[in-house]
């Protein structure tokens, strides 16, 4: 599908942004491996997970912002926003834990319009791959 100049820009801006915060949410992780891997296991989730985490998290976050592999990578961050909400935000009755979930659906919401209009026309492979 061919894109308006103007629609293109929005995609490439759109995949940047959302690249940079699974991308500095990864390093964030990457960083703090074992506290992360602690907070996991305290939220249920195992922490022998992490590497999958980190793994989603920095290469798909290249891959959007590259435009390589956008929608599948999309579909997959959506549902991993998605559970993420379930698993780490889910007490409502603290506010900042509310806005966290909320942040997250919101996020897995634009990455469904990524994997429904795709990467646009400006990316680093002139294909992509169709659903």
């Amino acid at each position: 599908m061919q894109h308006t100049w103007m629609e293109n820009l929005a995609l490439l801006i759109g995949r940047i942004f959302m690249a940079c915060l699974f991308f500095l949410a990864g390093l964030g992780k990457l960083y703090n491996y074992e506290g992360t891997q602690i907070y996991m296991e305290i939220m249920s989730v195992p922490g022998s997970l992490l590497p999958f985490v980190l793994i989603l998290e920095l290469a798909g976050a290249l891959a959007i912002a590259l435009g390589i592999f956008v929608r599948p990578i999309a579909l997959v961050l959506a549902v991993f926003c998605v559970l993420a909400a379930i698993f780490f935000h889910f007490d409502f009755s603290q506010r900042i834990e509310f806005s966290m979930f909320m942040k997250n659906l919101g996020l897995a919401g634009g990455l469904l319009f990524l994997f429904a209009t795709g990467p646009g026309n400006w990316r680093l492979l002139n294909r992509e791959l169709k659903p």
